[in-house]
């Protein structure tokens, strides 16, 4: 829908499983923005610590279901935005919060080409540095490999090479402003992704059928994940499913695989301590590991383990 044209009907997005305190954080940010959603409802996956009695009191919209992955979630909320008449669906976990005028300023950024607008998303407790680093770019519009200085780190350094505001790159789903006309082009997002994955995926089948950027004036703010600890399934899903984007969508594969094992190692020891890697790759659960890797270069999607 090109810039000037009727408001949009816009519905706002949290998937959410066990995160009642945050969740709630999430939802008051919704309802304080400058420019408001039109709806709000919580996909709910099966949350067991007070999620629905909390909502409930505060009358919020919430569907609830199994614990289908995050995947499940981002399909079912997209589900209810086509089923319920909405031009675009505004999609965030729960345990990040958008700024007051955030949807405000992605919804100026929307024209004719466009499939999805994000936001950046920051550090809630130090709002000059992302909490997940934009990638340089190359021609193509993949993230750049073998180059010294391959991402960036903070908003400042990412004013200074998007000066019109946008970059051509985004990190779903922490306020990704998504379409209508694009989901109805490209589809939902897979479930078989489970976890990890599926954010990377529809960011590149959305980007064949229209322009996804990020708007830096949009921020979202969110925990530091790189003190967050990964679980064993966290580790086998994100090898698994990194090495299968890998092929599908990416350039140099053997060496994105190569970066793929070090990067997610190196992530696990420094998350959970070495002596815990050295466990996951020795102790009883040792073939967790070479399976991922063996299904990844097999390209076997699905939630092959309990999440």
């Amino acid at each position: 829908m090109p810039r000037g044209s009727d408001r949009l009907k816009i519905l706002a997005a949290v998937v959410t499983h066990n995160r009642c305190t945050l969740l709630e954080r999430c939802v008051d940010h919704l309802r304080a923005q400058t420019r408001q959603p039109d709806a709000i409802v919580v996909i709910n996956n099966a949350s067991t610590d007070g999620t629905v009695e909390m909502l409930d009191a505060k009358g919020i919209a919430h569907i609830d279901q199994a614990n289908v992955g995050s995947a499940g979630g981002w399909n079912r909320a997209i589900a209810h935005c086509l089923e319920q008449g909405f031009d675009a669906v505004w999609l965030m976990d729960d345990d990040g919060f958008p700024d007051t005028a955030a949807l405000a300023a992605l919804e100026r950024e929307i024209d004719a080409s466009t499939a999805c607008v994000s936001s950046v998303v920051l550090r809630e407790d130090e709002r000059s540095h992302f909490v997940f680093p934009f990638p340089l770019l190359d021609r193509r519009g993949l993230p750049v490999l073998a180059q010294r200085q391959r991402k960036l780190a903070t908003l400042r350094e990412l004013e200074q090479i998007a000066p019109s505001g946008t970059y051509p790159f985004a990190h779903f789903f922490n306020g990704a402003l998504v379409m209508r006309a694009a989901i109805e082009a490209a589809g939902s997002v897979d479930t078989r992704w489970f976890m990890f994955g599926d954010e990377v995926d529809y960011f590149f089948r959305l980007r064949q059928v229209g322009e996804v950027r990020s708007v830096l004036a949009a921020r979202h703010y969110h925990p530091d994940v790189a003190r967050r600890p990964l679980t064993p399934t966290k580790l086998y899903y994100y090898l698994k499913n990194t090495l299968i984007l890998n092929r599908i969508y990416f350039d140099k594969v053997a060496l994105r695989h190569l970066a793929t094992l070090g990067i997610g190692l190196a992530r696990y020891g420094a998350r959970n301590g070495w002596g815990n890697l050295a466990a996951t790759l020795a102790g009883p659960q040792r073939g967790l590991v070479p399976r991922a890797i063996i299904r990844g270069l097999r390209g076997r999607i699905g939630a092959d383990l309990d999440g």
